[in-house]
């Protein structure tokens, strides 16, 4: 072949850059990249690794300012033209103070706009017009109780939440727990339901649920590539998912196409489990009542050491009652005759 043929051919395109800061231990990168249309590119970075378990301490050890300049000037070679941080418990561990902060030390180093997966799912609930939510996490108590602060720092109110208690292995979560948990936090009249951590599946997952619980669902990489790509001027890719698709939303014309969508592939019975535990709402948001273990499957089979080990306590007030995370302290309760948990 005459390889000057070649100079006849258009391309590639010009892309556009999208810089990304990750912890160490995620590994969830192609999940991102599905949000991303064709004529845009991602450049992953990610923290130095610490021998640390998924935990407040870690969250704080991955966005310290000093770690987040190291990474993005990685990233500036590729000349991205916006930065995401990519982990939602390292930007919401320092409430809305430190995830703005966290902003302004990536933009001050890399001299483009930055946003945080905390900072975007704020704007993703103000886009949807959402101030009750129910909320997924995959976390320890003390993580997901963080989380809460943060959001009632912004004036949203959790008023249902199921969470794992897990300190490693997220991303082996299969879609069918996370399903699980998004129908038993989502038990009552919220505005949206929100999948906290960017190492635990969701892409598929969203638009079954949201055609199942009719309330917009929205998840830690979601929003991480929505508001990134929304500061390129262009719009993430995502089927029937109500943040990106105005018409997906509850009250649109196009909202009753979703009960069309094939079955879920996660409904599969064969497949793995992880103990969940609930937190529903009581009289006063303080004072919740705590739900208890409700699957009890084996773990998932690539975890052969028995369930992941919690991180050192951090130090935050236990539950209300009721189970807390692998580790932590528990409330004064146990299980009632009707299954569940006072």
């Amino acid at each position: 072949m005459d390889v000057t043929s070649f100079s006849s051919l258009g391309g590639p395109h010009p892309q556009r850059g999208v810089g990304v800061v990750a912890p160490f231990d995620f590994a969830l990168d192609r999940e991102l990249w599905r949000w991303v249309p064709d004529e845009v590119s991602l450049h992953l970075t990610r923290t130095p690794y610490v021998p640390v378990e998924v935990s407040l301490d870690l969250a704080r050890l991955v966005s310290e300012h000093e770690t987040l300049a190291e990474a993005v000037r990685a990233l500036t070679a590729a000349e991205p033209e916006v930065l995401a941080y990519a982990c939602t418990s390292g930007s919401f561990v320092g409430g809305i103070a430190g995830e703005r902060a966290m902003c302004e030390a990536m933009t001050r180093e890399g001299a483009v706009a930055s946003v945080t997966t905390s900072g975007a799912l704020l704007e993703a609930l103000e886009e949807l017009d959402a101030r009750r939510i129910a909320l997924v996490t995959p976390y320890t108590w003390s993580v997901t109780q963080s989380l809460e602060e943060y959001l009632s720092e912004a004036g949203v109110s959790v008023v249902g939440r199921a969470y794992l208690g897990l300190t490693r292995h997220i991303w082996k979560v299969p879609y069918r727990d996370v399903a699980d948990m998004a129908r038993r936090a989502a038990n009552g009249p919220v505005d949206a339901l929100f999948i906290s951590c960017t190492n635990l599946p969701t892409y598929d997952v969203i638009p079954q649920l949201e055609a199942e619980l009719r309330m917009p669902v929205i998840s830690a990489n979601q929003v991480t590539m929505w508001s990134a790509l929304r500061r390129l001027g262009t719009r993430a890719v995502g089927p029937y998912q109500a943040l990106i698709n105005a018409g997906a939303r509850p009250g649109a014309a196009e909202f009753g196409v979703l009960d069309a969508l094939p079955a879920p592939a996660y409904e599969s019975a064969d497949q793995p489990s992880y103990e969940v535990y609930d937190v529903y709402e009581a009289l006063e948001p303080s004072a919740g009542a705590v739900g208890g273990p409700a699957v009890t499957d084996a773990a998932v089979p690539p975890i052969t050491a028995g369930p992941p080990t919690a991180a050192p306590a951090d130090n935050l007030p236990d539950p209300p009652g009721g189970p807390a995370g692998p580790g932590e302290a528990t409330g004064p309760a146990g299980p009632t005759a009707e299954g569940g948990w006072t």
